[in-house]
């Protein structure tokens, strides 16, 4: 291979997609619950360190997730229309490559928190592993959108062992949450690819829940609100959080009127709205 300013320029582009830079929105739904946390666990102020630290090792961990999911669906993909185009399907990246980069992000991430207590620094080994397995469950799991609540939302018990040095029960019931919040979202996201999901074989939680998918979304962001509310209310928090569920529980209605015809591009929008609801949640935090 011949590296040229331009080969260079074009192979950092393909990386860039291949952990999704140009699709933010990833990194986001695991931002939002993490950051929440972090602000429930400081008592509302979090040291500064520990903002970076979290944000930035969020980013990493999802691009290095995206990684190894790109790595592990390379042949399942390409039957996916919206799928194939990806760098390492479409044969212009090699699947090593992949591996490498999800190591690297995943190292760099590992470094950020060696200045962090014992106990979160265990967590994070561990959310490594199950950020790692994920894209394999897919292949038995009937909800395997359930376990990437857990995989997005291990930065919440992470949080608080940074701020506290343990883990609570809200922790555990915010990660609960998230949990059900992801199921949410990822059927929402599941739903536009089910036809080509049924021809290859994947298991999703939109073909699992077959014609009472709608319901089941809109029981999980029901569920994830009311745990996020009960935290809430036992931290004491005031009127300015309150609100902030309010307006996540008008944006969950309204994903109703978008994903209940089931058209993919309605789906998909529903999906994507679901930053706003995580942002709603988490400035009610704030001003709480």
């Amino acid at each position: 291979m011949t590296f040229t300013p331009q080969s260079i320029r074009h192979r950092l582009v393909l990386y860039g997609k291949l952990v999704r830079l140009d699709k933010p929105i990833g990194s986001l739904l695991l931002l939002w619950p993490t950051l929440s946390a972090l602000w429930l666990a400081s008592g509302g102020v979090p040291a500064t360190h520990l903002i970076i630290i979290f944000s930035v090792g969020t980013i990493l961990m999802r691009s290095a997730g995206c990684a190894i999911n790109d790595f592990a669906d390379r042949d399942v993909d390409r039957h996916v229309k919206r799928t194939a185009q990806r760098p390492i399907t479409s044969g212009q990246l090699h699947a090593w490559e992949a591996i490498a980069i999800a190591v690297i992000f995943s190292l760099i991430s590992l470094v950020l928190i060696l200045p962090l207590n014992l106990l979160t620094r265990e967590l994070s080994v561990l959310a490594i592993i199950v950020a790692a397995s994920y894209p394999y469950f897919k292949r038995f799991f009937a909800l395997p959108q359930a376990y990437l609540g857990i995989a997005f939302g291990f930065g919440i018990p992470m949080a608080y062992a940074a701020v506290q040095n343990t883990v609570p029960i809200e922790a555990w019931i915010l990660l609960v949450a998230n949990i059900f919040w992801a199921l949410a979202y990822d059927t929402e996201y599941a739903m536009i690819d089910r036809d080509d999901d049924l021809k290859i074989g994947i298991r999703t939680s939109a073909i699992t829940f077959g014609k009472h998918d709608v319901g089941a979304v809109m029981l999980s962001y029901v569920i994830s609100l009311c745990l996020i509310a009960a935290v809430g209310a036992k931290a004491g928090l005031g009127k300015g959080f309150a609100a902030g569920i309010v307006v996540a529980t008008i944006l969950a209605g309204y994903h109703w009127t978008l994903i209940r015809t089931r058209d993919r591009e309605r789906c998909f929008a529903a999906f994507r709205h679901n930053n706003w609801l995580g942002a709603a949640v988490f400035l009610g935090i704030v001003v709480g």
